[in-house]
């Protein structure tokens, strides 16, 4: 019969739209059937986590980190399956962990996993051997061991390896920055922080996914998206106790502030806003308070400059790289906060806000620090070098 080989132009179309949503990427059908257990299976794996259920969670594979994770208040706990390699009875799952800390994130936190699995012979059943951080990811803290939970007014600790009053010290001290914050900036923010304490420096390497030797003397970073004007993203201050516990009361109050102020500004902190602006402004913060002189605060920068070295330029991005030497990364710290000093003590604290939200609005970094010192401050990149060099020698005189 004529015609029967032929197929409409509408036919191939369908015929087309039907094929793309049948192939996954990598070739893998979205109905494959071990794709759709393997996300059975992580799904009533969630759904134990949630539950508390132990048993439940053991039916579901090894039960392996679930004691671990027991004391964390989860709001969310999910699994997104992208893509499984079998090969006979045994497979590997590429999977994200997305899961929301209860009454403290507002987005999730989102970790790469690498789940193995194993199939029953007696009943072809898939069950979880494994569920471990993927290839450069960070752990989370219950992959180092038992969480234990310490909540403060603002703030939750989870710490591992650590004693329930070093952790209720932390808190403590997140409950002073939490409030400091607000004092200074006027920003919708939860006004909570979550901070992790691992049990040493290496630990602190393992949950940020990078070598130890990258924060050695480093005492805490926050880990979360910049650019969240239309996102809310899950911040991390993440603790390395060794540094940390070298540092006296007003100094551990401080680094807290300081990665508090990171959290709050989270939103308005964007892929324009440069280093010297973001940790300048967050050290300024931190300071406020107590306002010491900058030959105590800045003692790298004070030598530099008592020494007739005046650095040229503001401090640049690399200038922050952790892998540098200790006294050059000191330097670009006390450089920036010196920077925002300035800004406050001779434009005024309301004009230090304007512009690192300014700077934050734009959408590319060129250009950005330049237009807000033209829009909001009402200078030049060379005139703002220039005054910051003399501010500088007048303040290490």
């Amino acid at each position: 019969m004529a015609g029967r080989g032929r197929v409409s132009g509408s036919s191939v179309v369908a015929l087309c739209v039907l094929l793309v949503a049948l192939v996954a990427c990598g070739g893998r059908t979205a109905a494959d059937p071990v794709l759709a257990e393997v996300r059975r299976v992580l799904d009533r794996r969630a759904a134990a986590v949630l539950d508390h259920d132990r048993a439940a969670y053991a039916r579901t594979g090894t039960a392996a980190g679930f004691d671990n994770l027991s004391a964390v208040p989860l709001a969310a706990w999910s699994y997104r399956v992208t893509d499984v390699d079998r090969t006979g009875d045994t497979a590997v799952a590429d999977v994200e962990l997305d899961y929301r800390v209860d009454g403290y994130d507002r987005g999730p936190v989102t970790a790469g996993r690498t789940v193995r699995l194993s199939r029953d012979g007696a009943d072809g059943a898939w069950s979880v051997d494994s569920d471990r951080p993927a290839e450069e990811s960070g752990q989370q803290p219950w992959d180092q061991g038992a969480v234990r939970v310490v909540r403060g007014e603002h703030s939750l600790v989870l710490g591992v390896g650590q004693s329930a009053g070093a952790l209720r010290g932390f808190a403590d001290l997140a409950d002073r920055a939490v409030p400091a914050v607000p004092d200074v900036w006027d920003g919708d923010w939860a006004r909570r922080v979550v901070v992790l304490v691992p049990r040493s420096l290496e630990g602190m390497a393992g949950l940020l996914g990078s070598p130890a030797s990258s924060y050695r003397g480093i005492a805490a970073v926050t880990t979360g998206e910049t650019g969240g004007r239309e996102r809310a993203p899950a911040d991390r201050v993440i603790v390395n106790p060794d540094a940390y516990g070298l540092l006296g009361a007003l100094g551990k109050q401080v680094v807290l502030t300081h990665e508090t102020t990171h959290v709050a500004t989270r939103a308005h902190t964007t892929r324009a806003t440069p280093l010297w602006l973001s940790e300048g402004y967050a050290d300024w913060v931190g300071y406020r308070a107590t306002d010491p002189s900058p030959s105590r605060a800045a003692p790298e920068l004070a030598r530099a400059v008592s020494g007739g070295r005046v650095p040229g330029r503001l401090p640049t991005d690399e200038d922050f790289g952790f892998t540098g030497e200790a006294d050059e990364l000191a330097e670009a710290y006390e450089g920036g906060w010196l920077a925002c000093r300035m800004i406050a003590d001779q434009w005024g604290e309301d004009r230090l806000h304007a512009f690192y939200r300014a700077v934050g609005a734009h959408d590319e970094r060129a250009g950005a620090a330049e237009d807000a010192m033209n829009e909001v401050l009402g200078t030049t990149p060379e005139e703002f070098t220039a005054r910051w060099r003399a501010y500088l020698r007048t303040e290490f005189d």
